[in-house]
């Protein structure tokens, strides 16, 4: 008769259930207080798109709900003469719409992992995005109490040695106050005057052993490059009952190029920040 499990195969010796939430949380590590759904009304998006051998620049307000679920058992990898890695992660689903008008403007599916202390870069994002993209991003985690310290980051294009006087002129101009050229800046506000009590912060890009793979289309005519993120999960103080609730604010760019830069060597496209900010609450 045939076996069901293979000798010598990686279900030998396991089994792999779903595990109580004390363990599970000791497994997920900084992710654990992911897990749940989280709403917020806050998010922006800045994204430039091709317009023939010009741009149209988008800034937009959207509404964000983010379910986050626990995997579950540790998958194992087999490390042959090292010892096995076993991955801990969150399921995750976002769905953006605009605040404006309903419509729907995002729809993402992936994976939250924790390698645990043996990799250097022990969190990992891999996601699916129906614009044909996949991405693998590694980083770090940190835990601090108090607020997060927020960079001041410029979503400003880099054009050229010789751009047009006036080329960039959309990044300037606050939208129902949220400033284009500084993203970040919607995050600070959202901030300030709040008890914070502790801040975990979540990093991860896919320059240092990740990467993007998208469409042909999408690398023919705005190729994205590079993505960033970075996520703070903040335990808040309510200042009316004292209760303790957790608040999720992230900012990730991904990169797009299109169009020849100015003044640039011959291939040499503009990078075009595309970015999103949000401010989210736990249900």
């Amino acid at each position: 008769m045939l076996e069901l499990t293979a000798p010598g195969s990686t279900s030998m010796g396991l089994t792999r259930l779903g595990r109580g939430a004390a363990g599970t949380a000791a497994e997920l590590g900084p992710l654990a207080d992911l897990v749940g759904t989280w709403f917020g009304t806050h998010g922006w998006e800045l994204i430039a798109v091709p317009q023939g051998e010009s741009f149209h620049l988008i800034v937009r307000p959207y509404v964000e709900v983010v379910t986050f679920e626990a995997l579950g058992a540790p998958v194992p990898n087999r490390g042959g003469p090292v010892p096995d890695l076993f991955i801990a992660g969150l399921l995750y689903q976002i769905r953006i719409t605009d605040i404006e008008t309903n419509e729907p403007l995002h729809l993402e599916n992936g994976m939250w992992l924790n390698l645990g202390e043996s990799q250097e870069q022990p969190i990992v994002r891999q996601a699916s995005i129906p614009h044909g993209d996949v991405f693998l991003a590694l980083g770090t985690s940190s835990t601090a109490s108090g607020p997060p310290d927020i960079p001041s980051t410029s979503a400003i294009p880099d054009a050229g040695p010789k751009t047009p006087l006036g080329y960039t002129d959309p990044w300037m101009t606050p939208v129902d106050g949220f400033h284009p050229g500084t993203p970040n800046m919607v995050l600070q506000e959202a901030i300030a005057g709040q008890d914070v009590a502790q801040t975990i912060t979540l990093s991860v890009s896919t320059q240092n052993g990740g990467g993007i793979v998208n469409i042909p289309f999408v690398d023919q005519h705005a190729n994205a490059t590079q993505f960033t993120c970075d996520y703070w999960i903040e335990t808040i103080k309510d200042p009316s009952t004292g209760d303790l609730v957790q608040q999720l604010q992230y900012s990730q760019q991904t990169n797009i190029e299109f169009l020849q830069s100015f003044g640039g060597p011959p291939g040499q496209l503009i990078m075009w920040p595309h970015v999103n900010v949000n401010t989210l609450r736990k249900q």
